[in-house]
């Protein structure tokens, strides 16, 4: 007995010193936090001492593991506080403003697009062309494109109520469909800048009534019965000259030796040809209309082709005429006039057609085209002859007047004629016709179209 436990003491000694089998925990890891992978690795048997700092090692290592998965907890977390909500599906909305008005929705450099995003947490897409004119918004509810887009309509209606921005459209009766009227344009415009050139225009923006034409118009004289001989002195390259305006007879080309001419009141004027209208635009002004997309256009037409009916009513089914007669000052004086027109009246005296321009004009109001100065406005019935807003803007920015004195002077009485009006057209500003009229985007007739 004594000798087999001897033998088996021996056997475990040997052992011990041998060394048996252990296994010990290897941490690895990525980059990327993710789960650890615990690999089992052999190892062979140490002292006391070094078994100690292993399982220390190991100690350490599992805390780092814990360490190291709380810490991608933590990332994540704040990557969900960080990041903001996406809607499962995309929000988008296409709207049409008009190019006109696309300005106004940019703002100065961008301020006022990047505004509306801020506030409704969208992205707006501005047409990258002029023949876009739509505006595309992107968001993560309807709810946020639809209160973008209310923003957008909001901006749109305030900055149509600015004098930045102009009439796209307005409702005119046509006159320059009588050729002797037109004639007697012409005519009166080369009395005043003395050249045979007077329907080129130098400025094609045109005015508040629309008038402007980019045609030239027939070259005829006016004078064989007038009293007014002209002299003129170029002065620039620009197309203005220097009117010395005075009265005597035709047939005598200045005043006798030490002779004062027969009007004591000579004026200079230095009048550039824009300051005058196309004659083959020539028209009565019924109000003015600010349409910035075709959605608006559309319905400006359907809305006067809906008054045909009232209209021929209220003219009595009986052909209107108008006569022209002299010259009046629509804004500023007469030696700083801005607007100068012909005003009209009609000759039977029985208001048919002021009546009948009432029925136009309620019928856009009610349709809400019309805006809230123009709606409250007293209709004055005109035709532009002149006006400074053809001219060129100063270093301000405003346009400049001109002296009208020995116009109204020689022509304030002037007999334009009496003419049948033959319809009502919707006209747009900035385009014409084959005719050199105003485009025409739609149209209603007037009682018999008799040949003036």
């Amino acid at each position: 007995m004594g000798g087999a436990k001897a033998k088996s003491g021996a056997m475990d000694k040997e052992k011990k010193k041998k060394g048996t089998l252990v296994w010990r925990p290897i941490c690895t890891q990525d980059s990327s936090l993710k789960e650890p992978v615990i690999k089992d690795v052999t190892v062979g048997l140490e002292s006391d001492c070094q078994m100690q700092k292993s399982n220390d090692k190991v100690i350490e290592v599992k805390n780092a593991i814990v360490n190291s998965k709380a810490l991608e907890d933590d990332i994540e977390d704040e990557a969900i506080k960080e990041k903001p909500e996406l809607s499962a599906t995309k929000h988008s909305l296409s709207i049409q403003v008009g190019a006109s008005v696309i300005r106004f929705v940019k703002g100065k450099a961008g301020s006022t697009k990047e505004k509306i995003e801020k506030e409704t947490g969208v992205r707006i897409i501005l047409p990258s062309s002029k023949q876009n004119d739509s505006i595309f918004i992107e968001g993560t509810s309807a709810d946020s494109v639809a209160k973008a887009s209310e923003e957008i309509q909001r901006v749109i209606d305030e900055a149509v109520k600015t004098a930045s921005f102009d009439y796209s459209h307005f409702v005119s009766l046509p006159l320059a469909i009588h050729p002797e009227l037109v004639s007697k344009l012409v005519g009166f415009q080369n009395s005043i800048l003395g050249s045979s050139d007077a329907c080129i225009d130098e400025n094609p923006d045109g005015n508040s009534d629309g008038d402007n034409s980019e045609d030239s118009a027939q070259e005829q004289q006016l004078g064989k019965e007038s009293d007014i001989s002209v002299e003129l002195e170029v002065v620039d390259d620009e197309g203005s000259v220097k009117v010395d305006v005075s009265v005597r007879p035709l047939d005598s080309n200045a005043p006798k030796e030490n002779e004062e001419p027969k009007s004591s009141n000579k004026s200079d004027l230095k009048i550039g040809k824009s300051v005058f209208i196309k004659p083959q635009t020539f028209h009565l002004t019924v109000l003015m209309l600010k349409l910035w997309n075709q959605k608006r256009v559309d319905l400006a037409a359907q809305v006067l082709k809906s008054t045909s009916l009232r209209v021929l009513d209220a003219l009595d089914n009986r052909p209107l005429f108008v006569r022209l007669k002299g010259l009046d000052l629509m804004r500023g004086s007469l030696a700083k006039a801005q607007v100068v027109y012909a005003p009209a009246e009609e000759i039977d005296s029985e208001n048919r057609l002021l009546h009948a321009c009432k029925i136009m004009i309620d019928a856009f109001v009610e349709a809400g085209l019309v805006i809230d100065k123009d709606a409250k406005s007293e209709l004055k019935l005109h035709a532009t002859v002149m006006n400074a807003r053809h001219r060129k803007r100063g270093k301000k920015g405003r346009f400049s007047s001109f002296n009208a004195l020995a116009i109204f002077e020689h022509f304030g009485s002037e007999e334009w004629g009496e003419y049948v009006i033959r319809e009502a057209h919707l006209s747009q500003r900035f385009k014409y016709d084959e005719n050199g009229y105003y485009h025409c985007c739609a149209s209603i007739p007037f009682p018999e179209n008799i040949s003036s």
